[in-house]
């Protein structure tokens, strides 16, 4: 019976039609575009409207399927989406994590030399076309420029290598999952720590030589 109810509902929201509302992070009115370019001329989409300040995207149409639409945003726009309405069925959601995995995201702080705020605007707007990349914050006094998103680090940098010709390094990489911040190699770190151990415990164990034995050099003086 109550199966039966629920393809009924679906059947009603149907004929009269589907309001999707996505969670994408807008910042500029080129984003605004790519995201219309992307739901524009997808099976059953009617209407799109873009919520800039709440970061917002409202899909209107019939036979619409709310995870076939999120993930065909996710692919073309290469932005993290969330599905906020309507909340899909726990059998959905366990088939779709069984198909693909969410990537994680990390947040990855690159040491990049920044003169003016011209500058900085438009290597902000150059990462912002990598695919993954959610947020970008420049910070042109310290020269540092913080990446949020599921992008590889290493293809990040060589991707401001190539569209920008800027020299960027990678600082630290957070795991935002895991909270875990790396900022060397574990070799050089844990080599680096047992040498200063090393030294602190030989400190402890050396005495200073006595006034008559053979260790001391002032020792014939003395005498």
């Amino acid at each position: 019976m109550k199966e039966k109810e629920c393809k009924n509902e679906e059947n009603k929201n149907n004929s009269k039609g589907i309001i999707i509302i996505l969670g994408v992070y807008i910042h500029c009115q080129g984003c605004k575009q790519q995201v219309l370019k992307s739901l524009r001329g997808f099976d059953g989409v009617e209407e799109v409207e873009i919520d800039e300040k709440n970061h917002k995207v409202v899909v209107k149409g019939k036979k619409l399927d709310p995870l076939n639409v999120a993930e065909r945003l996710r692919k073309k726009s290469g932005k993290h989406v969330e599905l906020i309405s309507p909340i899909p069925s726990k059998k959905k959601e366990e088939e779709n994590k069984e198909k693909k995995q969410e990537p994680k995201i990390i947040e990855v702080i690159l040491k990049l030399y920044l003169h003016c705020e011209g500058c900085a605007k438009d290597v902000k707007q150059c990462i912002h076309k990598m695919p993954g990349v959610q947020t970008v914050d420049p910070e042109m006094k310290n020269n540092i420029v913080k990446v949020k998103g599921s992008m590889d680090p290493q293809k990040l940098v060589e991707f401001i290598n190539k569209k920008t010709g800027r020299h960027a390094e990678i600082i630290k990489k957070i795991d935002k999952e895991k909270n875990e911040k790396t900022l060397c190699d574990k070799n050089s770190c844990d080599i680096k720590k047992c040498c200063n151990n090393c030294q602190h415990d030989y400190l402890q164990f050396v005495y200073a030589p006595q006034i008559f034995s053979d260790e001391n050099p002032n020792s014939c003086s003395i005498m």
